[in-house]
């Protein structure tokens, strides 16, 4: 998990984001709206969704392609509840929520190099 998150505003344009997304090397940031409750991620899939419906990503914004309805993990989670939340859901981050904050955030990436490291992936076992 990486606890250095990249947040950003909804105003910001998908051009910005994309921008502050691939000079840290990251597929996804947080979008915090002081206005809005609640927390919103954009990834690289939403930018590059936007960009192929052919919109300009100098004047679409992340409020208009963040993703609001999130399944949050907490940091007692093992990576195995990780990867079958984000199998069941279809996604390949996870934002990580302690005490209502944001902790981190996990990606798919994150866990195959645990598992990769560890040398051995976890056994397959039936749901």
């Amino acid at each position: 998990m990486s606890h250095l998150v990249l947040s950003i505003g909804p105003a910001h344009t998908l051009r910005q984001a994309a921008r502050m997304m691939s000079a840290r090397r990251i597929g996804a940031a947080v979008v915090i709206d002081p206005e809005h409750a609640g927390i919103g991620i954009l990834t690289e899939r939403d930018i590059l969704d936007s960009i192929a419906a052919g919109e300009d990503p100098d004047a679409e914004l992340a409020a208009q392609h963040r993703t609001e309805d999130l399944v949050f993990a907490s940091p007692e989670w093992t990576l195995e509840d990780a990867a079958a939340a984000m199998t069941r859901g279809g996604f390949r981050h996870l934002i990580v929520l302690e005490n209502n904050e944001v902790a981190g955030l996990l990606s798919m990436r994150d866990i195959v190099r645990c598992w990769t490291v560890a040398g051995t992936p976890p056994v397959a076992t039936s749901a």
